[in-house]
Order: structure tokens, then C-alpha cells, then sequence
């Protein structure tokens, strides 16, 4: 079988996330004049994606295997398009225009849940010598569909206003379109032999899952409380522009990100991957300490993009180490780290704007709480690493 295939329309699945995830928020001031919407509720539109994710990551750990891995990884494909197209057309027919916003999130959000359940699964069923190389490189895409969303539609924008943003979000539609036919038609495995994984319940008899799931926590927390202050961050400390505190922030955030996973990718099967994600996380830790201590500005914001580097492995790597040690863990088991990654993600990011607000709105104290994630996920790891080698013994 061409397994080359699979992992094409598992790139391209994450592309398609990275789309669903970053492009609406670009609209958000163009909402709110458009169509008269307050900032507060458009601020529910993140909310509403992220929560509609953790709902499918809880459901897919239940009934994934039961309606099949194709067809649910179809139908992902199939509603990030249509809730793409639906965001272009639904807030002009919808008696209220920010309802239409909302189940247009909805649809592409599912869509987005099912392939950051599914997508790692399949990959990791494939019959590949280096696997956590292989992992890696397959959440690159994620970062750099996350660039040309950002870099493409800025540039759109600039030719043609950002009043034609619909025909942009129809645009986008065309790339899980098309991915709806590569996964139709490439092989796919089940992670386990007889296509069942563990339960919820013996997977929470686990040690090493519970310390998993600490990681992935960690891990979301660490990634999005940087990328998702990168901008305000750009913008307050160096008076840049909105456009320009996108690009400096979390555009650069997203392509070191990149680089980072796309280079374990290539090297991997050179590197120790528990030594490199303890290393990663010790220096997640230093940007951190550098963007929310230094005085300097422009030193303070190479620590927001070099963070994008330090976070790269912790998710990949963490789906690895857990697939490695828990190999019957099945689809329950990649519902539930992405469950945990995603309740990091909503979490980390809360934190350090509540903290950011109580000190007066200043961003770098709240950046100085986030030092915690990566402390913490340092500490796991090498738990992690020592129960391994005790039960291995």
C-alpha cells in the first residue's frame, strides 16, 4: 500500500486545522463593524471553537471506533468546508448575523476536533521506522498552514480589502475539499490489531497516562499562552501595528514553531526524544523568564519567537512517548491527550490575562505566571522518563 498518500491527507488535515483555527480571528475588528457585534460576544468565538473541541475530543474517544476512522475523518474534511463556506454566506441569512458566525464555527470546529483526534492515530498506525520523527514532521503543517493563513490573507487583504474576506473564506474551503477525496482514497490503519483500543477506565488505571496527560496540559498551556499574547505583546511593547504585531508575534511564533518540529522530523531517529523535550522545555522556561523580566523590548519579543522553537516538540512528543509506552491505548487514548491539550490551551492563555489585567494590564507579569507550564512539564518528564525505566526493570 502507499502509506505516501495517508500521510499527504494527514498533512493536509492540518493544514485545514490551522485554517479553522487562525483565520476567523483575523476578522474579528472586521465583525464587530460589519455587522454591529460588541467585542464582548465576539470574543465567544474562540470560546464557543475551543469548547465545541473538547466536546468532540470526549465523544471520539466513545465512538470513533464504531462508526470507523474513514468515515469520521471524512466527514472532518467535509464540515471544515462547509463551516468555511458558511461563514461567508450564513451571517447575511440568519436573522442575526453573529448567530451565523456561531454555527459556522461549530460546523468547522468539529471538523477540526475530528482530525486533531484522528489525524496522529493514523499516522502512528502507519508502518514507519521512526515514528516520533514521522509525528513530528505531521504537526509541522500545523505551523506552517498557521503562516500562510496569517502571511496569504494579510497579503489578500492588502490587494483586494479586506471586504472581500468572503471570497477568501471560500478560498480556504477549496483545501478540505480536496482533501475530502485523499482521504477517501488513501489506506488506513487502526492503531490497534483488532481495531479496539483500551477503555477510558483502564487507561485511568495508568500511572504514565495520568502523567501524560499533565504533559499535554503543560504542553497546550505552555504553546498558547505565548502565541496567543504574542500580538498584544508585539503591539504594546514595541508600539507595532496590528498587521505588524501579527506578523513579528504570532506568525514568527508559529514559524520557529515549524522549524522546530520539521527539524526533529529530518533528525529524529538521531536524537534521544525525552532528552530533547526536557532540553525544549528548560528553554521554554528561559523565554519565558526573558519576555516577562527584560527591559528591553526587542529582547523581550525574541523570547516570544524563540519560544515558538521551545514549544515545537512538546505536543508531537508527547502523543510519541505515551504511544510508546501505552501501545494498546487506541482512539480513547488520542482523545484524551487531545482533550488535555486543548484544556491547556483554553486554560494558559485565561491565566495570563486574568494576571495580565489584576497588574494593571500589563502583559509581561502575566507572561511571568506562565512560567509555571513549562516548570511543570520539565518536572513530568522526568518522572515520566523515571517510571518508564522502573517498570521496564
Amino acid at each position: 500500500m502507499n502509506y505516501r498518500k495517508t500521510l499527504i491527507a494527514c498533512y493536509m488535515g492540518f493544514v485545514t486545522q490551522a485554517i479553522a483555527a487562525n483565520f476567523a480571528p483575523l476578522l474579528f475588528l472586521t465583525f464587530h463593524k460589519s455587522y454591529v457585534i460588541p467585542l464582548g460576544k465576539i470574543a465567544l468565538i474562540s470560546s464557543v471553537f475551543f469548547i465545541t473541541q473538547l466536546i468532540v475530543d470526549i465523544l471520539c474517544a466513545h465512538f470513533a471506533d464504531v462508526i470507523g476512522y474513514r468515515k469520521c475523518v471524512v466527514g472532518s474534511q467535509l464540515l471544515s468546508a462547509v463551516g468555511l463556506i458558511g461563514l461567508a454566506f450564513l451571517p447575511q441569512v440568519t436573522a442575526d448575523p453573529f448567530t451565523g458566525i456561531i454555527i459556522s464555527t461549530i460546523l468547522y470546529a468539529i471538523g477540526s476536533g475530528l482530525t486533531e483526534v484522528l489525524v496522529s492515530p493514523i499516522v502512528e498506525a502507519c508502518p514507519f521506522e521512526h515514528k516520533e520523527a514521522a509525528m513530528s514532521l505531521l504537526h509541522s503543517f500545523y505551523c506552517w498552514g498557521a503562516v500562510g493563513v496569517i502571511l496569504l490573507s494579510t497579503l489578500f487583504f492588502s490587494l483586494f480589502g479586506i471586504e472581500n474576506w468572503k471570497v477568501l473564506s471560500c478560498i480556504w474551503a477549496v483545501i478540505p475539499l480536496c482533501n475530502v477525496f485523499n482521504f477517501a482514497v488513501c489506506p488506513i490503519e487502526h492503531p490497534t490489531e483488532d481495531g479496539k483500543g483500551s477503555s477510558i477506565g483502564s487507561l485511568l488505571k495508568v500511572p504514565l497516562f495520568w502523567l501524560s496527560i499533565l504533559l499535554m496540559i503543560c504542553a497546550g498551556a505552555s504553546e498558547l499562552s505565548m502565541a496567543q499574547w504574542a500580538s498584544a505583546f508585539a503591539e504594546s511593547a514595541l508600539g507595532l501595528s496590528k498587521s505588524m504585531g501579527d506578523i513579528a508575534g504570532p506568525c514568527m511564533f508559529a514559524v520557529t514553531m515549524g522549524i522546530s518540529r520539521s527539524l526533529y522530523g529530518k533528525y529524529g531517529e538521531k536524537l534521544d526524544l525525552m532528552k530533547f523535550m526536557i532540553g525544549s522545555g528548560a528553554l521554554c522556561l528561559a523565554c519565558y523568564i526573558t519576555a516577562s523580566l527584560s527591559e528591553i523590548p526587542l529582547l523581550g519579543l525574541v523570547g516570544c519567537i524563540v519560544c515558538g522553537f521551545s514549544v515545537g516538540i512538546m505536543w508531537p512528543g508527547t502523543i510519541s512517548i505515551c504511544s510508546a509506552k501505552i501501545p494498546l491505548g487506541g482512539t480513547a487514548m488520542f482523545a484524551l491527550l487531545a482533550m488535555a491539550g486543548d484544556m491547556g490551551g483554553a486554560l494558559g492563555p485565561a491565566i495570563v490575562g486574568n494576571i495580565s489585567q489584576n497588574a494593571g494590564d500589563n502583559i509581561q507579569k502575566g507572561l511571568f505566571a506562565g512560567c509555571v507550564f513549562p516548570a511543570v512539564l520539565v518536572i513530568s518528564i522526568l518522572f515520566f522518563k523515571k517510571l518508564s525505566l522502573s517498570s521496564r526493570a
